[in-house]
Formats: C-alpha cells, structure tokens, sequence
C-alpha cells in the first residue's frame, strides 16, 4: 500500500496533513523529524513530508532530518519549518521576519510547478510563521510569492525537493487540498487504497493483538469519543471483558448522566458501572482556580474515584484502562510524535501523574489516538452509533470544571448549567446547531450591575461561544443571526435568576482556542 511518510518537528498541525492525505484516500505514517530514513522505515513510501514546528531553524536544539533525506530520490515537500530547514540544510539563510507573517495571506504564483497544477494563480494562503527564506539554497528557485514579495514556494531544478511557506493543510487556505493532492498524485505518484473501514480492520487487529483475554475499563464521558471508543472496544473484544465507567462527577451539563446511561446500554455493553461523585470533584476543587491546577486536579481525581471502583469491581492489576483520547489532546499536551512539542494546555487523559503511570506500565489502550473529531464521528458512523451520539458537539474531558472560570461551586455549575441548556436547546429549535461545529456557554468570574422589573441585580455573567471548523485545529466564529443571538440572550437572563448578563466571544483560534480554559 502506498504511503506518505509526515516527519514530525512539533507542530500542532503535523496530524492535520495526515488526515488531509488521508481523506486523499493515501495511507500516512507519522515519524519523529529526526528519525533515521532506514529501508524499514521507508517502506511502501511514496513521498516524505516535512511539518512544522515551534522553533526556529537556528535554535540551539531545533530538530534536524536525517541527512540522507535529501538524497533518498524520493519527492520531498517541506512545509513552513520543513521549508527552512530544507534552505538551511542546503546552503541557504533564514532570519526572523520584522512583521510575522500571520494568518490569511495572499499568494501570487510566479512560476509554473506541478505542485500547482490546476491552482489559481493567486490565491489565499495560511501562514504561521515569525521566520522567512533569507537568501535561497544553491539551486533552488522561487516559484511563489506573498504580496510582500517574500518567498511562498520553492523549488529545486534537479532534485525532487519542494518547500513552501504556508500552511495547505489547513482550511483556511484556498486550493490547500489541491495543492496537496497535486503532490500526492502527481508527484509522487501514489494511489487511493486508504478507507476508515480499512483503519477500523486495522485498529481491531491491533487491539485484539495488544489486550488479548484482559479486561479492560474504559473510562467513559458520555461524549462522541468515549462512546465510540466503547463501540469499537465492544465490536472487537468480548463484551465481558469490557467495563463501561461512568464518574458522573457533578461538572455535567443538564441531564446529561441519565442521557449517558441510555446511549451506553443501547451500545450493548454487559458491564456498565455509573459512579456519583459529585461530592469528591467538588470537595478536591474547593478553593482552586488556576486553569491548569484545575485540570490537574480533576484529572487525578478522575482515575482516584477509578482506582476506588476498579478494587470494587476486582479486576485485578492486569487491566488495560481504554481512554477516547484524540490526536489533539496528545498535540495540545505536548505529547505528539517525537520530542519538539510544546505543550498549549493540559488534558486530564494525557498528562495526568497517574495516567502517566499506567502508561509506563504499558496497560493504556487509546484506539483514537491518531485520529481528529471528524475522523472520530466518520469512525462512529462505520461502527453504526447513533447518530445523535455522533454528531453531538464536543465537550471537554474536565466538563464545567473548565467551563466556569474560577474557583468551581455546585451553586455556579447549576447556573451554567441552566444557561447552557437553553442555549443549546435554542440552537436545535432553530435549526443552528448543525450548522455550528462547537457551542457552549461559559460562566465568567465577573458580576455586573442589571436591573430586575424595578429592582437593582447583581448578577453572573455568561459568555456564549459559538464556532465555525472542520477539525477543530482551526476555527471561525460563527456569524451568528443576530435576532436569535438577541432573543437567546433574553431567555437566558430572564430564566436563569443568577445570571445578568449575556456577552457573545467573537474570536477565532488561532489565537485563541475554543474553549477557555
């Protein structure tokens, strides 16, 4: 099966252009940027890419390829930091711009390349990068500029050597899948034999392969991941080796525990253990309201209440403890492929001290672990789960621990909890919620000053977020209307007693992330 081999130096957006290659219908392997090129390691590779990455090429410790990369024969495209580094590593300069270039920028093709086959001869790019080509490389030639006349696109005259300085794997660059395709197909000649029924055989075997005739306990949320986690985990194993856990930790949205318990007994499991601890959750976040402590907190406290059942349930030591875990929580924690990630903000599943444990053990089992949320919906429909489950919005692991900003109450979760429920419950009435990849509401450690009929309040305010993406690496704010947006914002006030002011988040990630904590 032909392949796609990405070399990863850090970025958040190295799986991003596997899950593009992928959706090309093209298998892709992900290795460490510095790993070495061997004959194992290339097998069945058609082209090698180069990702991105936080540091900057002249960094003491910035990471470097292998250097046979260049003289294998096999196409290589460098994105962004692969870009520089291809320059560096040949001969050429790379210096910090004076304006980073940032966000959508326009591209203006100078030169014809099969790289941009097809490819409007100018169009609008992504870019990310506080560095830029200096001086080029001996024997490169510019092929595309951005409008300030920096280089966008180079090109090697003899040597299957291509680099550009934006981001096609993203959405928000125009023609970024063509230009991808373009190299995939044309030039590296590659052919369509990858399918998510083809990664669902493949997990299967590998799960069947790693966890044998042990039991294992999947600590569930309710959310798309988990539950189709559990779907795979129950479609592959015997069912009586798999235990379904829900912690209902007292930090979920409005009926979502009985919700839950439905959506996992129509999954077919035979053991399915629901645990109220409320109480525990919110004792252990008393008096904490550092994002990262939270998360940090609730995370422990998450496998301490798992720890406590799993002796009740006696599964012995020789469990394996399944986690939804997404490329995206091991990206955003700073657990990618390789060494050169920096971490963006902790997920409980990932960088918790006693996760970490059982993975030292060997005895975590994470069958998402290389997919997105929309290849994770995709894998739900393959596997027959509902699609009200599939399509859910997503919901973060810690729930309205990192929902309600600042120090967490059950008085301020209950208040959240009502707003949101009308807020999402307005969405679906009216036809938006389908249309939005991601809305919550969020409690806000500030009061404001409102009135009631004539009386002075003091009340909580809410912050509604609603964005517009494909895979949740980037996002748009949704273009709210604003006659739901005003009426919505209405119903919250006038329902919800304690909450006196509604404020709409209007920005996009980057830089800011979807959720706020």
């Amino acid at each position: 099966m032909d392949q796609i081999l990405i070399l990863d130096y850090g970025s958040q957006y190295t799986q991003l252009i596997a899950r593009r290659v992928r959706e090309l219908g093209v298998y892709t392997d992900i290795a460490p940027g510095d790993s070495p090129l061997d004959a194992e390691r290339l097998r069945n590779v058609k082209g090698i890419i180069m990702g991105g990455s936080p540091w900057s090429v002249y960094d003491e410790g910035a990471p470097v390829p292998d250097s046979a990369l260049y003289s294998l024969g096999i196409p290589v495209l460098g994105v962004c930091y692969g870009a520089q580094r291809m320059t560096r590593d040949y001969g050429g300069s790379v210096s910090t711009l004076a304006d980073r270039e940032y966000g959508k920028r326009p591209v203006v093709l100078t030169e014809s390349d099969p790289l941009f086959a097809g490819v409007a001869s100018s169009f609008q790019s992504w870019m990310s990068h506080g560095d830029s080509i200096e001086s080029l490389a001996p024997g490169f030639r510019v092929v595309a500029t951005t409008d300030n006349g920096i280089p966008a696109a180079i090109v090697h005259e003899s040597l299957p050597l291509r680099g550009v300085q934006f981001h096609p794997e993203v959405t928000h660059c125009e023609h970024g899948n063509d230009i991808l395709a373009n190299f995939v197909f044309g030039i590296c000649s590659c052919e369509r034999s990858w399918t998510m029924q083809r990664y669902v055989d493949e997990a299967r075997d590998a799960l069947r392969e790693r966890v044998g005739a042990s039991p294992v306990l999947l600590l569930i949320s309710g959310g798309v991941d988990s539950t189709v986690a559990a779907a795979l985990l129950l479609k592959t194993l015997d069912p009586d080796l798999v235990h379904l856990l829900y912690i209902d930790t007292g930090l979920m949205r409005k009926n979502e525990s009985a919700e839950v318990m439905s959506t996992l007994n129509a999954l077919g499991a035979t053991h399915v253990n629901r645990v109220n601890a409320e109480e525990d959750f919110l004792s252990a976040l008393a008096g904490v309201s550092d994002p990262e402590e939270k998360r940090r907190v609730i995370g422990d406290m998450f496998i301490t209440v798992q720890q406590r059942e799993v002796e009740r349930l006696g599964l012995g030591d020789d469990y394996f403890l399944a986690q939804g875990t997404l490329y995206t929580d091991l990206i955003e924690s700073g657990k990618g492929v390789g060494t050169k990630a920096h971490v963006i903000k902790s997920h409980h599943n990932v960088r918790s001290p006693l996760v970490e444990k059982k993975r030292i053990e060997g005895r975590i089992v994470e069958p998402l672990d290389r997919l997105y949320k929309d290849e994770v919906r995709a894998l739900g429909r393959v596997l027959g789960v509902d699609e009200a489950v599939v399509s859910r919005h997503p919901f973060p692991g810690p729930g309205l621990g990192v929902r309600v900003l600042g120090e967490v109450t059950r008085e301020k979760c209950d208040t959240l909890r009502d707003a949101d429920d009308i807020y999402t419950r307005e969405l679906r009435t009216r036809g938006l919620y389908d249309r939005i990849w991601q809305a919550f509401a969020v409690l806000l450690p500030v009061r404001s000053v409102g009135v009631a009929g004539d009386v002075r309040r003091y009340g909580w305010t809410v912050a509604l977020r609603a964005v517009a993406s494909s895979d949740g690496m980037t996002a748009d704010v949704f273009e709210f209307p604003l006659k739901d947006l005003l009426e919505i914002s209405a119903m919250i006030t006038n329902r919800v007693p304690a909450v006196g002011r509604v404020v709409y988040d209007i920005s996009s990630k980057p830089p800011a992330t979807i959720e706020w904590e």
